[in-house]
C-alpha cells in the first residue's frame, strides 16, 4: 500500500506570491503557506510527540502573514485534543520570537486524518517509538484483536498484540511485541 504524504511545491500560480503549497499526494486537502514561514513552523513541535513538528503532523491548514500579522489556521488532530491549546501558544511564542505576532484559528472542518502526516513525520514517529497508522480496514481488524499487523518500532515484528485500546494519548492504542516483550505506542488511524 502506498500511504499518501505531503510534500513542498510551488505551482506556477503560487510562485510569485511567494507561496508553497503543502499538498497530500491523494489531493484530498491543501495547505496554503507562505515560504518564509516555515522555516519558523518546523521549530514548533507536537507537545505529545516532541520529534514531530507542526508540519510533519499535517496539522497547518494556512500560514500567511497580512500587514505584519502571521494568521495560522489550525486543525486539530481530533476534535477536543488538549494539544491544540499548546501548539497554538507554541506558535505564538515562535513568531514573538522573530517579532512577529501570530493569530492561530482552529479549523475543525475538514477533519484532520493521518494520511496528512508526511512521510518524514511516519519515519520520526517509529524512530521514536511509535508505530506508524495502518490504513483504516487494517486500523480496526487489530483494536479489535483479530490481526497482527502493527509492526514493533524496537525490532520490526509484526508479533504483537494490543494491551489497550488507548496508549499514552486517546490517539494511541497500547501494544506489546511477543518477540522483543517491549510495550510502545501505536498511533491509530483517523479519518
Amino acid at each position: 500500500m502506498v500511504r499518501p504524504y505531503f510534500t513542498l511545491s510551488a505551482p506556477d500560480s503560487c510562485r510569485d506570491e511567494g507561496f508553497l503549497i503543502y499538498k497530500n499526494k491523494l489531493l484530498t486537502e491543501t495547505a496554503k503557506i507562505q515560504s518564509h514561514l516555515i522555516p519558523v513552523l518546523k521549530t514548533v513541535s507536537d507537545p505529545e510527540i516532541p520529534v514531530l513538528s507542526v508540519l510533519d503532523l499535517g496539522v497547518i491548514r494556512e500560514a500567511i502573514e497580512e500587514n505584519g500579522i502571521v494568521k495560522i489556521k489550525l486543525t486539530p488532530t481530533y476534535s477536543g485534543c488538549p494539544a491544540m491549546d499548546v501548539i497554538a501558544d507554541d506558535l505564538k511564542a515562535a513568531f514573538s520570537e522573530i517579532s512577529k505576532k501570530a493569530e492561530v484559528e482552529l479549523v475543525l472542518s475538514p477533519a484532520w486524518s493521518t494520511d496528512w502526516i508526511s512521510e518524514e513525520g511516519l519515519q520520526k514517529m517509529e524512530e521514536y517509538g511509535i508505530a506508524r497508522p495502518l490504513s483504516e480496514s487494517h486500523d480496526k481488524d487489530v483494536l479489535l484483536g483479530e490481526k497482527k499487523m502493527v509492526k514493533c518500532p524496537q525490532c520490526g515484528s509484526t508479533n504483537t498484540h494490543l494491551v489497550s485500546q488507548f496508549g499514552s494519548t486517546a490517539c494511541k492504542a497500547l501494544f506489546k511485541c511477543d518477540d522483543c516483550q517491549e510495550t510502545f505506542d501505536y498511533f491509530k488511524c483517523l479519518k
